[in-house]
């Protein structure tokens, strides 16, 4: 959605779409206006909660059936495993997309990775597919004035023009840039925590033969899961820089996180995004 300052200030039921890489401030950003009078729409909790509960599931028990003891209790139905994902908790989610490599130390096959990865792009598309419907539900059932989509940060990976246009017609989208000493700081934590990602199959299968090669590795199985995606982070990120631009630059606007740092409440919200659109319009 394109609007001027003035529009913007006018618009009585804000709608925004807050897009960039996992990390460069959407989620505490959307805390922050939580607390007020706007409604948070987290895509990693709506792809849990509704599009990959029960592969989710699927995939606990499956590790549950490995245990003796509760592999008995499961199957006498004694017990019950259900998720108990939260906003502030997704870790199901990042469990189940899983990483690659041996399994031994906890990697998946190849191709069971890429099936996960395809289940969570169907998700993450019917995910975002729900931000209308969601917009109704917040003011008409919740009450709340305003509405904010915390987008995951592969939105830009999805190669779906049709979604992007729905929150394009519905929402303000706002692409959240990482300055360069953010993005190293990005690296660096990827790099001490690393965490399971989506790719691109296309980048996906390129980047594996190239790390395959550099390792002198043979095969998927012989894959330290957590050192391939030390490897992969920052060219993933590199990758994903153009598409989130390609998409402001069409549909929305651009932050960068050293504006977004000096963001302390609503207010201060409001006056960046109005600063950006005298900028940009």
């Amino acid at each position: 959605m394109k609007l001027n300052a003035r529009d913007f200030k006018a618009w009585d039921n804000k709608c925004i779409t807050l897009l960039g890489m996992s990390g460069v401030g959407k989620t505490r950003l959307a805390i922050k206006l939580r607390k007020r009078n706007w409604f948070h729409y987290s895509g990693d909790y709506r792809i849990g909660t509704r599009y990959l509960d029960e592969p989710i599931l699927d995939h606990i028990k499956q590790q549950a059936m490995q245990v003796p003891f509760l592999r008995e209790l499961l199957r006498s139905d004694s017990i019950f495993i259900r998720n108990n994902i939260t906003v502030d908790n997704l870790l199901p989610v990042s469990s189940f997309l899983g990483k690659l490599g041996n399994p031994e130390l906890g990697g998946l096959g190849l191709k069971e990775f890429k099936y996960r990865q395809e289940l969570h792009r169907q998700a993450e598309i019917a995910t975002m597919r729900d931000v209308p419907e969601f917009i109704g539900k917040a003011r008409e059932i919740y009450g709340y004035k305003h509405f904010v989509n915390d987008a995951g940060g592969s939105l830009c990976e999805l190669d779906d023009p049709a979604t992007i246009k729905v929150l394009a017609d519905h929402t303000l989208i706002l692409y959240i840039r990482a300055t360069e000493k953010d993005e190293q700081e990005l690296i660096h934590r990827a790099e001490e925590d690393p965490k399971p990602l989506y790719y691109r199959e296309a980048f996906l299968d390129e980047q594996l033969e190239i790390y395959l090669r550099e390792k002198k590795l043979s095969y998927v199985a012989q894959i330290d899961p957590d050192d391939f995606v030390r490897w992969m982070f920052p060219r993933l990120f590199h990758s994903r820089v153009p598409r989130y631009q390609a998409i402001a630059d069409q549909h929305g606007y651009t932050v960068s996180t050293d504006e977004l740092k000096d963001v302390r409440d609503e207010a201060g919200f409001l006056r960046l995004v109005e600063k950006v659109l005298e900028k940009q319009s």
